[in-house]
Formats: structure tokens, C-alpha cells, sequence
């Protein structure tokens, strides 16, 4: 499905260049569940942000569907079926929860269909459709109904940057089950940046990257060992969270 070929991307700062993803390669197949992990500032974000073509890479290339995307628009993407949840969601003044699941479903969605959108990612939806996607709303809430955007969407690739930021326990806790049910009902495949072992643990996949490079990338069952907390591997996953 997604294929990431040589990928680089170079920022200049006062220094010079600066290289932040460097020659990297990925393959998501269909209908996987993968999540990116590592330490911060190691280029998991970056990563995403090129997959969605936020930003564009200094070299290589991204295909998806074995089509060459690498120099499309964000809107191009995501009209070939690639949603983006951004670690901070994006407000929208003038706009009602409501119009933003329709819109993100492409269809005139009846209140109750929308209404159930909410209701999965943890929100009572009479309290919420009718409000505006503003400043009224917190971090949380806002995180949670871009889920549900997100969910209406139903994308082949569906890209969730650090889903569990700014949201309290009970949240977190539902979004766990809410990224279970994707998994097990969904069509399309999953990708998520995190470093939340419940995430990580529900994983099909996972992938390391540090320093802007995949340092590690296998099953869970191989990965986790590796970077959590057993016995065999405190030293490797002391050194893995202090790379910073």
C-alpha cells in the first residue's frame, strides 16, 4: 500500500543543513496496523508529515497503491484515501462538529450516523455535534472529535501523530478501544506515532526510528522485547530513551 524509497529530508538552520530523515525506507502492507515509535526528535513526526506531504522530501520517494505521490498536495493524497490526525488538532471557527464529520465522510451524513462517530471516541454527541470546532472546545475534546472525523473518513491509510497527547486517562483508556475496533474493523491499514506501550501493544507492527533512520522494524512480538521491560533489555532500552 505505502512505500517510503530512499526517503531524505534536510532543513537549513544557522549551522547549515540539516538532515532529519535520512534514506529511508518503509513498506505498510494492507490492512496492517503499525505504529512508529522512538525517542523525541528522532523524525517519527517528520515521517508522517511527508507521508501526508506537509512537508516535502529533499530525495526519494513515496508511493501509494504503487502510484508516485511524492509531489502531490496534501489534498491530492487525501483525496486517494490518506486522513491525517494531528498530534495538535486544528480548529475551525464558524464551523459545527457536525459539518465536520460530513465532510470528512464525503456524504450528508444523517445526525444519528454522525452522532455515533462521536459516541466511539467517548462523547456524548448531543452535547457536542452542534458546537463549533473553536476554542471553546479543549485539547482533548478536539483530539477526540478529529478521531471521529477521522473514523467517518473510513481512508485506506489512516496517519494518527501522537493520538494519546493532551488527552486525560478515561480518554486514553477509550482510545485504546477505539484503536482495537479499527484493527479489527477496518479495510484499510493503520499508522500511528507513539510511545505508548498500550498502543505499541496492539500493534501488528512496529517500527523504530532514531536519528532519523529505522533503526528496528518487526513484528510486536519481536519488537517489544526489545524496548521494553524485560529483564534482558533495561540497558538497551535505558540507552533507547536517552538518545536525546
Amino acid at each position: 500500500m505505502l512505500t517510503l524509497e530512499n526517503l531524505t529530508f534536510d532543513v537549513n538552520d544557522d549551522e547549515g543543513g540539516k538532515g532529519i530523515i535520512k534514506d529511508l525506507n518503509l513498506t505498510i502492507g494492507d490492512g496492517k496496523f503499525v505504529v512508529i515509535t522512538g525517542p523525541n526528535g528522532g523524525g517519527k513526526s517528520t515521517t508522517a508529515k511527508l507521508i501526508m506531504g506537509i512537508e516535502k522530501p529533499t530525495s526519494g520517494r513515496i508511493l501509494f497503491d504503487g502510484q508516485d505521490i511524492t509531489d502531490m498536495n496534501i489534498t491530492d493524497r487525501a483525496n486517494l484515501g490518506i486522513s491525517f490526525a494531528f498530534q495538535q488538532p486544528v480548529r475551525f471557527k464558524g464551523v459545527q462538529v457536525l459539518d465536520l464529520i460530513r465532510l470528512a465522510a464525503k456524504k450528508k451524513l444523517s445526525v444519528t450516523d454522525a452522532c455515533q462517530y462521536l459516541s466511539e471516541v467517548g462523547l456524548c454527541a448531543k452535547d457536542y455535534i452542534n458546537r463549533e470546532v473553536n476554542a471553546s472546545l479543549s485539547g482533548g475534546e478536539l483530539k477526540r472529535i478529529e478521531i471521529a472525523s477521522v473514523l467517518a473518513r473510513a481512508s485506506k491509510l489512516s496517519v494518527f501523530d501522537e493520538p494519546e497527547a493532551g488527552i486525560d486517562l478515561w480518554s486514553f483508556q477509550n482510545l485504546i478501544q477505539v484503536f482495537e475496533r479499527m484493527r479489527k474493523n477496518t479495510n484499510g491499514s493503520i499508522l500511528i506515532i507513539s510511545h505508548q506501550e498500550r498502543i505499541l501493544n496492539i500493534a501488528d507492527e512496529i517500527v523504530v526510528i532514531a536519528d532519523g533512520k529505522i533503526v528496528n522494524h518487526g513484528s510486536r512480538d519481536e519488537i517489544m522485547p526489545q524496548i521494553m521491560g524485560t529483564a534482558s533489555a533495561v540497558d538497551a532500552c535505558s540507552k533507547f530513551y536517552n538518545q536525546d
